[in-house]
């Protein structure tokens, strides 16, 4: 039987006024199960059950597959976005167009691999008010330029990239997508991007330790694995006394051995997911978001983020009048509500479980600010 939207958001139970998952999402009961399960194997260590710990790797590469419509052997498991993001851009040669103002994950990954090997070089592009689109990316693009890499949802700005008018404008360049604040709850078209990566604690509601890297078949050819450790060969078992060359595909780009029981919580998370669908889920939130956008404009606070639902997903970002910062961030303080407060702004994101409780505190706290500073 598939499950509900309802079903679905029964299953987690984080305290109302919570309203930060775009920077982590609290694990649901099933993930939490299957880590209490695996956990309880693993201290065991009953005989057989070791080796079976690690059937998890399959089984996470087809979870990711079925969201993403990558192949599951055109995908790898990675402990984060940002181990994923260096694997992609360390492996890059030629120039990567980026905005600066992308999530240190990417700009860090890219700074660092021009320090460390010289064969990277960043083009950094002006924005349209912190907002990457195919107009403003199209009259920025050089000869040189042999990749672009944007974020699937802008952390600060909350806005959705257009990701298909993004790869009519580049042509046959690399495009590497960050996917972090969109992954799970955006049926994003993944397929038209070379690169894909993604961590799982925030909107997968995974849990910290997990994630991916997806590459398309020209993109594991294109990239060089500088990173590549023993696990990632063609010997079987683990090489002892040499050091054989990297295997071919995505499957070079991994260090170690990884976690299996992050892989179990990831797979069991994402197989919700995709049972629920992610249409139904970008559906609810949308609904949220919006009641969120419409608390805000009946206190007069100002929105930034997107209003339109084909330029957002769970983010809102609320940007008061700078004297009154402190104000409003106290009222949502004292009245329970979770949000993360960066660069004179406030970023509240909602998820299918996100219920009227929340909703009433918001209001409660809004309302505080309200007559504080007309005092």
């Amino acid at each position: 039987m598939t499950m509900t939207i309802e079903d679905y958001a029964a299953t987690f139970g984080e305290e109302p006024g919570y309203l930060d998952f775009a920077r982590v999402g609290p694990p649901g009961r099933a993930v939490k199960d299957e880590q209490y399960a695996l956990t309880g194997l693993l201290g065991r260590g009953r005989f057989g059950t070791i080796d079976g710990l690690f059937e998890q790797d399959a089984r996470v590469r087809e979870a990711v597959a079925a969201l993403t419509r990558f192949r599951p052997d055109q995908i790898v498991f990675q402990p984060n976005t940002s181990s994923g993001m260096m694997h992609a851009l360390f492996g890059l040669t030629g120039g990567v167009a980026m905005s600066a103002g992308e999530f240190p994950s990417m700009t860090f990954a890219a700074v660092r691999a021009e320090q460390s090997l010289g064969v990277v070089a960043p083009t950094w592009i002006e924005t349209d008010h912190g907002r990457v689109t195919p107009g403003n990316l199209r009259d920025q693009l050089t000869s040189s330029v042999a990749a672009v890499a944007v974020s699937l949802v802008d952390f600060r700005t909350g806005y959705l990239v257009d990701l298909e008018g993004i790869r009519q404008v580049i042509g046959d360049r690399l495009l590497i997508v960050d996917a972090m604040q969109g992954f799970g709850v955006v049926d994003a078209p993944y397929e038209v991007a070379d690169v894909v990566v993604s961590g799982g604690q925030k909107w997968t509601r995974a849990g910290w330790g997990t994630g991916y890297l997806a590459l398309s078949d020209r993109a594991a050819e294109a990239l060089t694995p500088v990173f590549s450790g023993f696990n990632a060969t063609d010997v079987e078992g683990t090489p002892l006394d040499e050091v054989p060359p990297p295997t071919r595909g995505v499957a070079a780009f991994q260090i170690s051995n990884p976690d299996p029981i992050a892989q179990a919580r990831f797979a069991t998370a994402l197989e919700e997911i995709a049972e629920v669908g992610v249409p139904e889920i970008n559906s609810s939130i949308a609904e949220k978001v919006s009641r969120l956008i419409e608390l805000a404009d009946e206190y007069a606070l100002t929105v930034v983020s997107p209003r339109d639902e084909a330029e957002r997903a769970g983010i809102v970002v609320i940007e008061p009048p700078a004297d009154q910062l402190t104000v409003l961030t106290a009222s949502l303080f004292n009245h329970g509500v979770t949000t993360t407060t960066r660069e004179g702004r406030v970023r509240m994101s909602a998820h299918v479980s996100t219920d009227d409780d929340t909703f009433d505190m918001v209001r409660a706290s809004f309302l505080g600010y309200a007559s504080a500073i007309k005092v």
